[in-house]
């Protein structure tokens, strides 16, 4: 009796190029070197996380302070005076961090993309990968010894997410940054981004923006 031999799929090896290129696998496969100390991408992300926590401070302060005393134009003078020191700090305090994390990334910031018809993959290579989980371990180890859970919480978060998928047909938004060679894609609670070099740059925004139904284009 003749024996059933089943069939093998090989998975295509993936030898990622700056260009991007279609593989066997029917999906889009690149890679991008982003340079941090010319693009400021991950350091605007770095200022709106840190603007946030402020705008969340200052709010609390306020309802604080009109709690205690009502709304009198010096005791509002005095908070508002908090939130400005504050935001300098933040300022300073986010640079130097941002400037610290380039050092240690070796001044770039590798990601490898995997783009097909219903979404596409953002994913730190493996060198970019290990560095951003020092960086988290090391703030993790932070926060366990300040006794401050959310930093430690944090720090364990930004070690274990190395990557980030967006599906086309949940995305509200797409917008070309095209002197930073980055496109926007944002969906509720997943603001994702992909980067792409000059000569691909048209082909993946037009690839995104036709896939996204439900998105805004700029």
């Amino acid at each position: 009796m003749a024996e059933n031999k089943r069939k093998r799929t090989v998975t295509p090896e993936i030898k990622y190029d700056y260009r991007v290129r279609l593989y066997e696998d029917g999906k889009y496969h690149w890679m991008y070197d982003l340079n941090l100390l010319k693009n400021p991408s991950v350091l605007i992300d770095v200022y709106k996380m840190l603007g946030m926590t402020l705008l969340i401070t200052a709010f609390i302060l306020f309802m604080i302070q009109a709690c205690a005393e009502g709304l009198h134009f010096e005791e509002m003078g005095f908070a508002l005076k908090i939130t400005g020191v504050m935001a300098a700090i933040f300022l300073v305090l986010g640079l130097l961090g941002y400037l610290l994390y380039a050092v240690i990334a070796g001044g770039e910031y590798t990601v490898h993309f995997t783009m097909d018809e219903n979404g596409f993959v953002h994913e730190q290579a493996p060198r970019s990968r290990k560095v951003a989980e020092r960086i988290g371990c090391l703030a993790a180890l932070v926060g366990i010894f300040a006794r401050k859970p959310g930093v430690a919480g944090s720090g364990m978060i930004a070690a274990s997410r190395t990557s980030m998928s967006s599906e086309f047909s949940n995305v509200k938004k797409v917008k070309a940054l095209r002197w930073m060679n980055t496109i926007m894609v944002n969906a509720p609670f997943n603001k994702n981004r992909v980067y792409v070099c000059d000569e691909d740059f048209d082909f993946v925004y037009d690839f995104i923006s036709k896939r996204c139904p439900k998105a805004k284009i700029k």
